[in-house]
Order: C-alpha cells, then sequence, then structure tokens
C-alpha cells in the first residue's frame, strides 16, 4: 500500500498483510464444486501426476462434506458481548498464558465443543487495533452478500457465477506483491506469482486467492466486484466499459461510501456493530486512487462474534457461511498461530495479519515484522482437533498484539500450543 493508503488507515509507512508464504485453503476435492484450478493441480501434485510438492499436516486432509457447521439448530442465537459471563477456568487460563506477555495481548476465545454450553474468555478483548489483512474475510462476506441480494433463492445461480464469472484484474490490482498460484493451461505446472493486470481468473479464483496467499490485489478485485453487483445487479457482470463508467462517473465521495456499505451491510444484518469491526480501505493504490478510503478497526470479540455467525449459518446465510468456512480451511504450509505442532492433527480454519511502521533510530535495522513505531501481528481461527472426528474439541479464537521490535510469528504459535493443551485438559477432565 501507498502512503496515502496507510494514513487513511491510521498508519503512515510499511505494510505487510501477510507472510510470503502461499498457504492455502479450501478442501482439495473442491474442484469439480468451485472451479478453482488450484485445487485440480494441487491434487495432481500429491499424486505425482504434476511437479511440485505440497507437504499437507493430517489435519489438513478434510474432504468437502466433512466441513460442518458447529452452532446451528438451538445454538444460532447465542452471543457475546460486553456483559457475557466468562468461564472462570478457561479465563484463568487464558490469563495464565497471556498475562505474562506483553500487554499489547488482546485476546478473546470460544469453545464451542458443546454447542449447547460455551464457554467464553477474553482478556482486553475491547481494545482493537487495524485488522490489516484480517478485513479480508469482510470483503469476503460482502461479496457473498451480493450473492444472495442477487439470487436470494437460487443457490444454484450463486454458484454458476462463481465459477463462470472471469474478471480481468485491472489497475484495481496494482501494484502487488503477495504471489498467487497459476495454473498453466496444459495444466503442466503450477507457477506461484505476483498478479499481472491483464490476469484473468473466475470469481471463485479471486475470492480464493484473496483469502490463501491473502493477495491484496485480489482483495481489491474482489471488492471492486462485490461494488458492481450492487450497482448492476443481475445485469452483473458489466461490459469493461459499463464498469470503467461507473467508477469513472460517480463522486468520489459516493464511492467510498457504497464501497463501506457493500462491507457492513451483511455485518448490520447479522447483528455485529461495524464500528467495532470495520475495514474501510482498499489494499492497493490502484483502488484507493479510484475509491479513497477511512480508518479501520477491529477488536477481538467482535472477530470472535464473526466467526460464530458463521459457524451458525447466519453470515449472510447457511449456504454463504459453509463456503466461507471452507475457503479459510488450511490445506498447506501453516505458519503463524497455525504453524503451532500442536495443531497438526487440527482441521485450522485460519486468517491472519500484520502492519509495521519505522521511523529511524540509531543502532536499531527496522524491517518486516519488526517496526519500532507499530508491529501488529493478527490471528483469528476455529480450530477443530482432532480433525474429522465425531468428538472434536472446538473453539473460535482472534488475538492481536503490537510487540515493538519483535516478529511475533514464533509468539503466536507459542500461543496456540498453550491453548491446544488448556481445551484438551478441560476436556479430558470433563468428557
Amino acid at each position: 500500500m501507498t502512503r496515502s493508503v496507510l494514513r487513511a488507515l491510521g498508519v503512515c509507512a510499511c505494510l505487510a498483510l501477510l507472510g510470503l508464504t502461499t498457504p492455502t485453503p479450501y478442501p482439495l476435492d473442491g474442484y469439480d464444486h468451485t472451479g478453482i484450478r488450484r485445487l485440480r493441480a494441487y491434487q495432481m501434485i500429491l499424486n505425482g501426476e504434476m511437479p511440485g510438492n505440497i507437504p499437507i499436516r493430517p489435519g489438513a486432509k478434510l474432504a468437502m462434506d466433512q466441513i460442518r457447521l458447529r452452532m446451528e439448530g438451538p445454538s444460532s442465537r447465542f452471543d457475546i458481548g460486553p456483559d457475557t459471563p466468562v468461564d472462570s477456568a478457561l479465563q484463568a487460563g487464558i490469563e495464565r498464558i497471556v498475562g505474562r506477555r506483553h500487554p499489547s495481548y488482546r485476546v478473546a476465545i470460544l469453545d464451542i465443543t458443546d454447542p449447547t454450553s460455551p464457554r467464553y474468555a477474553a482478556v482486553r478483548a475491547d481494545q482493537g487495533y487495524i485488522p490489516g489483512s484480517v478485513g479480508k474475510l469482510l470483503v469476503m462476506s460482502g461479496l457473498f452478500h451480493q450473492l444472495r441480494k442477487l439470487h436470494p433463492d437460487d443457490i444454484a445461480a450463486r454458484e454458476e457465477l462463481l465459477r463462470n464469472t472471469q474478471v480481468v484484474a485491472g489497475d484495481f490490482a496494482m501494484p502487488n506483491s503477495h504471489e498467487v498460484p497459476v495454473v498453466a493451461p496444459d495444466w503442466s505446472r503450477v507457477t506461484h506469482r505476483s498478479i499481472r493486470p491483464d490476469d484473468v481468473f473466475s470469481l471463485w479464483e479471486w475470492v480464493d486467492h484473496m483469502v490463501s496467499p491473502s493477495s491484496n490485489a485480489a482483495g481489491s478485485v474482489v471488492w471492486r466486484e462485490a461494488m458492481l453487483m450492487e450497482e448492476f445487479g443481475r445485469s452483473y457482470p458489466p461490459t469493461a466499459e459499463q464498469a470503467r463508467d461507473f467508477f469513472r462517473n460517480t463522486p468520489k465521495a459516493e464511492l467510498t461510501e457504497r464501497s463501506i456499505r457493500v462491507i457492513e451491510d451483511p455485518l448490520i444484518e447479522a447483528g455485529i456493530d461495524p464500528e467495532l469491526l470495520r475495514i474501510r480501505t482498499m489494499f492497493t493504490r490502484g483502488a484507493s486512487g479510484v475509491v479513497p478510503g477511512r480508518a479501520s478497526h477491529s477488536t477481538p470479540r467482535a472477530l470472535v462474534r464473526w466467526m460464530l455467525r458463521v459457524e451458525q449459518g447466519r453470515l449472510v446465510d447457511r449456504w454463504s457461511s459453509q463456503e466461507m468456512k471452507r475457503l479459510m480451511y488450511y490445506t498447506r504450509r501453516r505458519y503463524r498461530y497455525a504453524f503451532s505442532p500442536e495443531l497438526s492433527e487440527a482441521a485450522v480454519y485460519f486468517k491472519s495479519g500484520s502492519l509495521y511502521r519505522c521511523q529511524a533510530e540509531e543502532g536499531y535495522t527496522c524491517g518486516q515484522y519488526l517496526g519500532n513505531v507499530e508491529n501488529l501481528m493478527h490471528s483469528v481461527a476455529i480450530v477443530e482437533s482432532p480433525a474429522g472426528t465425531e468428538h472434536a474439541r472446538v473453539y473460535l479464537i482472534s488475538m492481536m498484539s503490537n510487540v515493538l521490535k519483535v516478529n511475533s510469528a514464533g509468539e503466536h504459535a507459542e500461543i496456540a500450543t498453550q491453548v491446544e493443551r488448556l481445551i484438551a485438559s478441560h476436556h479430558s477432565e470433563n468428557p
């Protein structure tokens, strides 16, 4: 992002929304359903039919039909708020894990292993930060909300639109550094590279690029397409000229308001206060030059509520919630919170983000993930452990930190280890 975008976000220097690894959500058997070419290519690599190496942990091998929502039915009306009582054992455990660490840590956790009796705990969960790449989850729910508006009673039509709508990257995707998987037309190889302005992917692939390698280009493109869906309705997708005229002829202040509306309408509908969970600036200079942004903010409790609504099938609707959970499913190399070896057998639905900025300091070399003015690192996760088992332990967690001059990735992974042990200990004692 550029300096002007960072000012809109409340910062003014360097940005790193995710690491440069290429994590891979969505179950690998999903190609026939989605048309996401990467899924078939990675399955071919695993089968020895294409060169490459895809290291997959045991917990990352679930099939599509094994990913289910955990809080439907009577549990779908459960909610957490500032006055929600905490579970004393879980609260003591989280305070023990986080309490000796840097005071910038904010955590909210909800154990839904027993959906009829959720357990909540929190440490500074209503104190927030800029969401960084975690905000791409809100762009995803914004797009699915527009799909439902276009086809409220026709799931097949929504899937057809996602699978068959071919979208050109264009200027909204520039500049961009995150690499995405690009499959050769003859299915001979996968190349991981940065997105180019003339790249064309299906709408479903753009969402996958946004959530998996956390492509900033994809984040801006998906947000753009949600705005175009709102504008053109059943006439979506517009021609390139129609889309260009819309963005050129609509006053910038109105574009800003409309960009915010497509993100926040599904949150409001789900009972989530957008003032506590907002992303209001696009992810690339090309996009923010067309659609000016505003300041962004999020809190751990609000992010856990977003995941809770997914588990309840209440974020947009049940089909959308199911698809969004699949898109968050991690099926390749894990990092930060998800890196913990303790989670090897667990299914992890994950998004991470980071944001750093630097200033000159004698004797210190500032760099990526090592900001000396700001050094945010965020993790949100749904963990099901062991994956695919009838009695899996299930919890939702959102964690934020701002430890200056320290790459907190290892610390997040260590916290994940301790949280997993905490949850496992409780359920072994209370089967």
